[in-house]
Order: structure tokens, then sequence, then C-alpha cells
């Protein structure tokens, strides 16, 4: 196990809090004007017992990350409820539930590439890459005129995600989203 910064934890890791292992779902870096310091908003998820847990990380705090073997797969598809992974060394297939992959699972293409976390020879997370490129299915039509500092709108992706974009994006243009955030990047 190797400590390191709240501010290099992201979506996907796992660390040990408490005694116990958890998975980061989301983490937030927030910075409060005056006299408060920088902190980690950090949401997890206990792998053994499933509950969830709430917990501010101050930025120079060291954290404790549990020592796992990251394998490279890639995301073939997706099954009723499960989804389908393919280990790209030994070709064996792995089945991840949606419930395991919570909140993750609008991020996933068809041949996206992504490392599952093994403990003890058991999946317990999955880490996305930093950004992905979805295509927008749905939004409202662009404003005439409508510049990059405008309002945003709210934009659907293939994949069902619902992302605030600029009012200059149309339907079928692909945009790059941040898979830490949910948010919009840039257009692609």
């Amino acid at each position: 196990m190797a400590k390191v910064l709240a501010t290099e934890i992201r979506g996907g890791d796992l660390v040990e809090f408490e005694k116990r292992v958890w998975r980061i779902l989301k983490c937030y870096h927030v910075h409060v004007g005056g006299r408060g310091g920088a902190f980690m908003q950090v949401e997890m998820k206990d792998i053994q017992s499933g509950t969830k847990l709430n917990q501010r990380f101050r930025t120079d705090e060291k954290i404790e990350r549990t020592f796992v073997e990251s394998r490279d797969m890639q995301y073939l598809y997706q099954e009723g409820d499960s989804y389908v992974f393919m280990d790209k060394e030994t070709y064996e297939q792995l089945s991840l539930s949606a419930d395991f992959l919570e909140g993750q699972t609008e991020y996933l293409l068809p041949n996206t590439d992504v490392q599952v976390n093994f403990h003890n020879e058991r999946a317990i997370g999955l880490q996305l890459p930093q950004s992905v490129v979805l295509t927008v299915a749905e939004t409202e039509p662009s404003l005439k005129g409508a510049t990059a500092a405008s309002s945003y709108k709210s934009a659907k992706t293939e994949t069902g995600l619902t992302v605030m974009v600029p009012a200059f994006v149309l339907e079928g243009e692909q945009i790059k989203v941040n898979t830490d955030s949910g948010e919009y990047m840039e257009r692609v």
C-alpha cells in the first residue's frame, strides 16, 4: 500500500479508510473563499458491505491507497443488466453488473479501454479513461449568433448521459466529456 495526497485520488480508485477498503465513486476539489482551506469532497462505497460514505479530506492529507492488481480490459457490450469486458492479454471475458459500475455506465461505449481493479482475485473497481468522446443524440436547436460565452443548454448523449453544453453544439456532433465530473470539455 502507498500513501497519496488527497488531490491525487479519482473515481474508481481504492483506498483504505478506517480499516476498510473503499471504492471512490466521485471526488471534487472544493476551494472556499476567505480563510477556509481547500479540500477534497469524496463519495465512496465500502466494497464489502456496499455502504456509502461522504468524506472530506484536506488537500495536503495523505490517504492509504490499497494494493490492487489492475488489468487492462476493453468494454465489449451490454447483456441485459450486465456489462461484458475482455482482458486484453488473456482474452477472457468478465461480466460486471450495472450496480457494480454505479454511475460509470453512461461513459461506456463498445471498444472503450478501461482498467479493472482486482483485490484478492475479485473485481472491485473500474477506472475509466480521463475523458471520453460521445455523440449528442438530443439537444435544443442552436440559437443564431450564439457564442461560447453564452449560456449552456442540456444535451443527451448516445449513452443516456445528460451534459450541459454551449448553445452552439448541435445534435449529431461529438463532444469530449470529463469522466470524473461529467462536464463538457470541448467539441471534437
